[in-house]
């Protein structure tokens, strides 16, 4: 009987001991970071090398003159590097802050400003994960960026035009300018057609009526809002100029949950 109970707690022990020591052991996603000035692990071979060139040009002048890398990273699916059953946001943050994305620290300064853009083909989601210094200031531009430039190039499965138009409107994003405009969908001409032929139709409602016709009126109502949108984004216009940051990418950065979530 003292045998059996012995064996018992022995089991038991062990059980526990097992237990902790899973929970304790850190989750490891298994990709290895690119170099300190390479900026991309293409392991869906998502990109082409035109496009993959691109991105590295643009990032590594941001991190010259921001010191603020972007990181893209595209997998097949996340449960083939230790993500299986994961979000996409814990696999992100996991990868985040495994890889020390951007530096925590710039001279006296806290900066933190890495940003990482993780695509999974085959769970169909894609992830924009800030560091720390972004705090959640730039959650809704991430959401734009996500909705308007990059799912909208997936859906029609162009993954490297969307990534490509990611890239250019983080890196706008991190120089605090305007965003690029986003892809134009196949309607647009149409658009552009009816506008035409409703000024047409204002010219000729003009020419016959002259002031007493509302034309005149709906058109400076159009002029007076497109005014109020370009003065709008010439005065919230930051400055480009940077200094000459020599570091690489990865110092010690951490993410602090902001960002974007996507899916196809």
């Amino acid at each position: 009987m003292l045998s059996k109970l012995r064996s018992l707690l022995c089991w038991i022990a062990i059980s526990v001991f097992a237990t902790f020591s899973a929970v304790a052991a850190p989750v490891k996603i298994n990709i290895e970071p690119p170099g300190e000035r390479e900026f991309v692990r293409d392991l869906a071979e998502l990109l082409d090398p035109a496009a993959k060139e691109g991105i590295v040009k643009l990032c590594d002048k941001l991190l010259t003159e921001k010191a603020t890398p972007i990181i893209v990273v595209t997998i097949n699916a996340m449960s083939e590097y230790g993500g299986e059953g994961m979000r996409i946001e814990t696999f992100a943050t996991l990868l985040f802050n495994q890889w020390q994305i951007g530096h925590a620290k710039l001279g006296d300064r806290d900066w933190n400003t890495g940003i990482l853009l993780l695509v999974s083909e085959g769970d169909r989601k894609a992830r924009i994960e800030l560091g720390a210094g972004w705090g959640r200031r730039e959650d809704q531009l991430c959401s734009q960026i996500m909705s308007e430039h990059i799912i909208p190039m997936f859906k029609q499965g162009d993954y490297a035009g969307g990534i490509v138009a990611g890239v250019n409107a983080l890196d706008k994003m991190a120089r605090k300018l305007d965003l690029p405009t986003a892809p134009r969908p196949w309607w647009h001409a149409a658009l552009v057609v009816g506008a035409i032929g409703l000024g047409i139709f204002t010219v000729i409602s003009l020419f016959r009526r002259g002031a007493s016709g509302w034309a005149w009126l709906f058109w400076a109502a159009i002029f007076g809002l497109v005014g109020t949108i370009l003065y709008q984004m010439l005065t919230n216009r930051g400055s480009s100029s940077g200094g000459g940051f020599s570091g690489g990418s990865f110092g010690g950065g951490f993410s602090g949950g902001g960002g974007s979530t996507g899916s196809w």
